[in-house]
């Protein structure tokens, strides 16, 4: 299985992989359940690469997620990554 970092790369940078709607599925210890977001709602801080950012939609507060909590990936609704 290809590291998430490496994937998360991939879709931001290879412009070819990238065309397509993208799924973040994260693991919230809130909430007890799998988040799905969409790609183009995160944002990677270049200070920190192994966290992305997430504005919270009623909150308006910026939520910060270790990439070790991402358990999937979709491409176009089609599940490409995944781990327990």
């Amino acid at each position: 299985m290809i590291p998430i970092q490496d994937l998360l790369h991939r879709i931001r940078w290879d412009p070819e992989f990238g065309r397509g709607e993208f799924v973040i599925g994260y693991y919230d210890r809130i909430e007890h359940e799998i988040i799905h977001v969409p790609f183009r709602e995160i944002k990677f801080p270049q200070d920190c690469p192994s966290v992305f950012e997430l504005i919270d939609r009623d909150e308006g507060q910026t939520h910060t997620i270790p990439l070790h909590r991402v358990r999937s990936v979709y491409k176009n609704g089609e599940l490409i990554w995944h781990r327990e």
